[in-house]
């Protein structure tokens, strides 16, 4: 039982979610690219020294003078910027925002050893450190700038706007809280002693990881489906890894998280002080989405009448990646949200 349970753990750590510096020029992403829009590469440091690199997409009629609002952009965890953060961040740049797509700690472009690592701390200190960059950007109005974040996310965005009184508006798109789903697993069906074991398993592979001087990578997608796994497994697999979504970067696409990055997951629960969030926050669902609960949930916790869920009717988790064949991101929604609490 606590085998096929941690298995199932490091399915979700993969698939919920310095190398060569790519010519922006060259299309690389996963989705057509706009011709309303420029995209430049910009890098900037967090907090702890890791140097994050993002893509810069700036509608084209924006005059050099101009003070625009911005956004900043990523997930879902384990993806690129090249694939859904880039999509929404051109979507989005086509209706008068600069935005800011990027890859976080240890992912995709951005730096930091070992790679493939994800944690509470860093990853909401990602969206503070883009924040920083906007706000240093000389198109840029500083006292309009919002986040958005997709899957696991979501949480890190509701996570950092809890904690970064300059971030004006927040939307988490089909959210994940992965630190609750890593130390409870779904529905919160493991108990105490469930997690003990976990633990154990994980700080044994830590001993192992020291000894042989490699960090063993957790079990992710299959490359083939059998057709008995769940279908929000099929559903992931049926983006990463086909033509629709696949990205070479990607962990979910094309590698493995590093397993004992878990245990801070496990340890750290986000959103403990989301109701003292302020500014508006707007979150993103679908209805038919395995992962609901986890946005119904921190919509509860969320106060005040700047608050809204919107659930997109028919849509699965997977769908608000890049719509999906249904079209079901609600961009015309997410858009008017930020000309409100943005322009």
């Amino acid at each position: 039982m606590l085998k096929k349970f941690l298995l199932g753990l490091f399915t979700v750590l993969l698939i919920v979610g310095c190398s060569n510096m790519a010519n922006a020029k060259t299309w690389d992403k996963t989705f057509p690219k706009s011709d309303k829009v420029n995209v430049q590469k910009v890098e900037f440091k967090n907090r702890f020294g890791i140097t994050l690199v993002g893509d810069l997409y700036v509608p084209k009629t924006m005059n050099k003078n101009d003070k625009l609002p911005a956004i900043a952009i990523s997930g879902p965890f384990g993806a690129v910027k090249e694939q859904s953060s880039g999509l929404y961040a051109q979507t989005l740049a086509e209706n008068g925002f600069i935005t800011l797509a990027f890859d976080p700690s240890y992912t995709g472009e951005s730096s930091g050893t070992p790679r493939h690592v994800a944690g509470p701390d860093i990853n909401t200190e990602d969206f503070s450190a883009a924040v920083d960059y906007l706000s240093n950007n000389k198109n840029v109005d500083a006292d309009k700038i919002g986040i958005l974040g997709i899957c696991g996310f979501g949480g890190f965005a509701i996570n950092a706007a809890a904690i970064d009184t300059r971030i004006k508006a927040t939307t988490a798109v089909t959210m994940y809280d992965m630190t609750r789903v890593s130390a409870k697993g779904y529905n919160d069906s493991v108990d105490e002693n469930a997690r003990y074991e976990m633990k154990q398993l994980l700080n044994n592979q830590r001993t192992d990881d020291f000894k042989t001087g490699k960090y063993k990578g957790a079990d992710g997608l299959p490359e083939k489906l059998t057709g008995n796994e769940p279908q929000f497994v099929k559903d992931y697999w049926g983006y990463y890894k086909t033509k629709r979504g696949f990205h070479a970067r990607s962990i979910n696409s094309n590698g493995k998280w590093n397993m004992t990055s878990s245990l801070s997951l496990i340890n750290q629960p986000i959103l403990q002080y989301s109701n003292e969030i302020r500014t508006p926050v707007l979150v993103v669902h679908g209805e038919n989405a395995h992962s609901r609960y986890f946005g119904e949930d921190a919509f509860k916790k969320l106060k005040g009448k700047n608050k809204e869920l919107f659930i997109v009717k028919g849509a699965n988790h997977v769908d608000l990646y890049d719509g999906g064949d249904k079209n079901a991101i609600p961009f015309d929604k997410i858009e008017s949200f930020y000309n409100k609490y943005l322009k």
